[in-house]
């Protein structure tokens, strides 16, 4: 499965150091690509169209788009991780392909003003302290008639069942104070509603971690940040990963975030 940790100075160095991110449940890829299937068809790009992905780590979803757009079109990536954006770039020689990757953030695109036909920023705006400058710059780099997809996670949405509710929430509590901009989901139809583009459609999905794992990464990485800031005894932290670890052995777990999509376009 793909690396998804990420890194703390790849969003927002004002932000929150980023212990969180919704690919960090296990096993989720089936709504994983669900998302991903959604938010292509969406986009609909042709040959010839010029698209970017911002945020773009390894570089996967820009390949994909170099394959719809062809030799006559454009697919670039901005991504301010180096190591991510070097990865990146090898896989692209090593693969043949047409897509291209510049170093950049959210807050500064490294394009002129309606440049692209298409935009995607998957997983960015929750990491950032100023959202509404990101949305400004997908608005400025679309040309008219362009479409725009972001996506993102709503940390309010989580699950973890079954465990004492007491301690199911606190752990939540303590995931979503982790989180720079932890109700992203819910606001990105706004945002890019504020920066001149028309919302036309919200999508969402669900990433549920395979039922017959226990706690997994995720939570217990945030369980033992909740034990280190006092809201949950060590005991109580143990005993959640017991129950979870039993209700595991008999498919009984869920553990989820809803992520949602809004796609949006310029006039």
């Amino acid at each position: 499965m793909t690396d998804y940790t990420p890194r703390p100075d790849r969003f927002d160095r004002a932000g929150q150091p980023q212990l969180i991110d919704a690919h960090d449940l296990e096993v989720t890829q089936p709504g994983v690509r669900a998302l991903g299937a959604w938010t292509h068809e969406r986009l609909g790009l042709r040959p010839g169209d010029s698209a970017l992905d911002i945020g773009s780590g390894t570089g996967s979803e820009v390949f994909t788009f170099a394959d719809a757009v062809g030799p006559r079109g454009t697919a670039v990536g901005v991504e301010p991780d180096p190591d991510l954006l070097a990865s990146a770039t090898r896989r692209a020689t090593e693969r043949g392909s047409t897509a291209t990757f510049v170093s950049g953030d959210a807050y500064g695109l490294p394009f002129g003003d309606n440049t692209f036909d298409a935009v995607l920023c998957e997983r960015v705006f929750q990491h950032l302290t100023a959202p509404a400058r990101a949305a400004t710059e997908i608005a400025r780099v679309l040309r008219p008639g362009g479409r725009a997809v972001v996506v993102d996670a709503d940390w309010a949405t989580a699950i973890i069942h079954p465990g004492a509710p007491e301690v199911a929430r606190a752990v939540i509590d303590t995931l979503i104070s982790s989180t720079t901009n932890p109700f992203s989901g819910r606001r990105l139809a706004g945002l890019l509603t504020d920066a001149g583009l028309t919302v036309d459609e919200i999508g969402s999905h669900a990433l549920v971690q395979d039922r017959t794992i226990g706690a997994g990464a995720l939570v217990n990485r945030i369980a033992d940040l909740a034990v280190l800031r006092g809201t949950v005894t060590p005991e109580a932290r143990d005993q959640l990963r017991t129950d979870l670890q039993e209700a595991a052995a008999r498919g009984h777990t869920h553990i989820s975030v809803t992520v949602f999509a809004t796609l949006a376009h310029k006039k």
